[in-house]
């Protein structure tokens, strides 16, 4: 097992990347969306049914699949022998901050149920400021993994 592992590490490494890649487009794109939603929506005859649509296909077409994969690549990583020092913090704050990362996703979807039965309450303004959680927690994750402290 460990030599399939250690065979197969560069493409699940590669193909974590792309799923992280991604699954951050869209975390960064969805409260984007909900702004506009927010904003724009009532303006224009019709476009809360669009908002609905584009929403919806970014986070069943995207970011839900991109989260599975990179999930699934970042466990297989972990099992691989000699990849992760348990012993450094660095593993453990990417850990923490890829939980965050979920949490964040699962809060959107939250979100959007929220507007598909007419019960937001956020503003735009709150939409803005929520968009930069995924940051925060990227430079996290990407700090933790390079300098590995």
């Amino acid at each position: 097992m460990t030599d399939l592992l250690f065979t197969i590490y560069p493409w699940v490494k590669s193909l974590h990347i792309m799923a992280v890649i991604s699954w951050m487009a869209g975390l960064f794109y969805l409260p984007r969306l909900f702004v506009y939603h927010v904003e724009k929506a009532q303006a224009v005859d019709g476009a809360e049914t669009i908002f609905f649509e584009m929403e919806e296909k970014l986070l069943r077409v995207i970011m839900r699949p991109a989260m599975i994969v990179a999930w699934v690549c970042g466990l297989i990583m972990v099992f691989t022998p000699g990849i992760v020092g348990w012993d450094f913090a660095w593993p453990w704050v990417k850990g923490a901050a890829v939980i965050g990362m979920t949490w964040f996703h699962h809060w959107l979807m939250a979100r959007r149920k929220d507007f598909l039965e007419g019960r937001n309450s956020l503003t735009g303004r709150q939409y803005r400021m929520v968009n930069e959680v995924p940051t925060i927690l990227m430079v996290a994750i990407v700090l933790a993994v390079v300098l590995k402290f």
